[in-house]
């Protein structure tokens, strides 16, 4: 989940962020960024929902028996874009080989080039389809992800009350939308037994 706060630095007239003097950026607070197009944009602190779904998630892949060092929170992951660009998903699900090439790292951080993971989660940001986090939501993100080759993401709108499953099919996702008692089809994890509303609720009731 991304909101657009401010963007630290004005792109006229000025030099953009690179990637790596973004991976190194403190500025002495505890606010979270991504870089757009070499622009730090703060992000919002996440609503109770939205770390309710990633911890939920994380719980449910661990009893599948998938290891832990291979689910990512606070990863930042780099996409193809016109200027330098890192998203934070809400959640990564690694392969071993995108986990291996993430692992040590000062600052966890998967580059272009690497392997891709199989997942990426985004839990969608409240909005209509005139506000920029919509934009960014299902129209950037998607693009991005679908550019870099991650097979599959996962848009989880708690406001629309929907999961959205997309499968990467020549250069873009199909998306199949799930609701209610639906039971969600993850091509990556055929097996998954989880219903939308089990998803949106974080498993409570």
């Amino acid at each position: 989940m991304t909101v657009a706060i401010n963007s630290l630095r004005q792109t006229g007239g000025q030099r953009r962020m690179t990637l790596q003097e973004f991976l190194t950026y403190d500025d002495g607070t505890d606010r979270r960024y991504e870089l757009v197009d070499g622009v730090l944009i703060e992000m919002v602190a996440e609503s109770t929902i939205d770390t309710w779904i990633a911890g939920f998630l994380f719980g449910v892949f661990i009893q599948m028996g998938f290891p832990s060092y291979c689910i990512g929170f606070k990863q930042k992951i780099s996409v193809c874009s016109p200027s330098v660009t890192a998203r934070d998903p809400d959640l990564i699900i690694h392969t071993k080989d995108s986990a291996s090439a993430i692992e040590g790292r000062r600052e966890a951080c998967l580059f272009l080039g690497e392997p891709n993971p199989l997942i990426v989660v985004e839990v969608v940001s409240p909005g209509d389809e005139t506000k920029p986090n919509y934009q960014r939501d299902y129209e950037e993100k998607p693009r991005e992800y679908a550019n870099r080759g991650i097979p599959e993401m996962w848009q989880i709108d708690p406001s629309r009350e929907w999961v959205r499953i997309g499968t990467l099919n020549e250069g873009a996702y199909q998306f199949q939308t799930f609701i209610d008692e639906e039971t969600i089809f993850s091509p990556s994890f055929p097996s998954l037994n989880l219903t939308a509303n089990q998803i949106l609720s974080a498993g409570r009731g």
